[in-house]
């Protein structure tokens, strides 16, 4: 496809992808991620042909007015849509499949020194929230979705989803929409379950035992006081008790 064919699919996309957009002529010229992708095909195609230093000079150009840096050498599908966008970086040796979304903040970045593939591979269809960070020459299975601030820094299989520091993956127990998964605030709380599961098998085991927690002393730190040791659980996914509050 051509830089302008290139350009006007990715206009469609924002009316596919973003209630927001009201009109073309808005899209042209109120959208950032546009403007970026535009001026990267330009970048791209000064690299391709060996005009180096000028692709460079042009991606800088287009981070100074859009704040999104990608570098000309990364690799870009079709339909990758950057919602709002500023300060999202995609790294040299990066590869991007189609129809991927990303929001502001990604980072696309390498944790080598070493010539070669140092940035990660996305695959099609996948969904990156608001200030995830993807890091090295990982590959990103198709159709996953990254929750916003993760840190992913292994490979993810295809179906998954991706939460916390560093990401945990979770894979999807059922299919994806045929639609673009643009829910990411739905996100499992892996940690948080964990723990719950932890308390439950603890209060199970009580029982059992005919062992109840007042029965157990914990010292306080400050001084030699002893107190019955609470355990607290969330009540429908909220914390609860006079210790928690600020």
């Amino acid at each position: 496809m051509t830089i302008i064919e290139n350009a006007k699919r990715e206009i469609d996309l924002v009316y596919q992808r973003d209630p927001a957009a009201r009109s073309a002529l808005e899209i042209i010229l109120a959208y950032p991620g546009v403007h970026a992708l535009i001026g990267y095909r330009i970048s791209h195609w000064l690299w391709s042909h060996k005009l180096k230093l000028l692709g460079r000079l042009n991606s800088q150009l287009v981070r100074f007015l859009t704040g999104i840096e990608i570098h000309p050498g990364a690799r870009i599908g079709r339909g990758l849509f950057i919602d709002h966008g500023m300060g999202v970086v995609i790294g040299e040796t990066a590869e991007i499949g189609d129809n991927v979304t990303m929001y502001h903040g990604v980072t696309l970045g390498g944790v080598s020194l070493e010539k070669g593939k140092r940035h990660p591979t996305i695959g099609n269809g996948v969904v990156i929230g608001a200030g995830a960070k993807v890091l090295g020459p990982i590959v990103i299975g198709e159709n996953s979705r990254i929750g916003a601030n993760a840190v992913v820094v292994h490979s993810v299989p295809p179906n998954s989803v991706v939460t916390g520091v560093p990401g945990q993956v979770v894979v999807r127990s059922r299919p994806r929409s045929v639609n673009v998964d643009l829910e990411h605030g739905r996100l499992p709380d892996t940690l948080g379950d964990s723990v719950i599961s932890l308390l439950n098998r603890i209060e199970t085991v009580e029982k059992i035992l005919h062992v109840h927690p007042a029965g157990l002393p914990v010292t306080n730190k400050d001084d030699d006081h002893h107190e019955p040791a609470i355990i607290h659980s969330p009540d429908h996914g909220v914390w609860h008790g006079e210790d928690f509050s600020i």
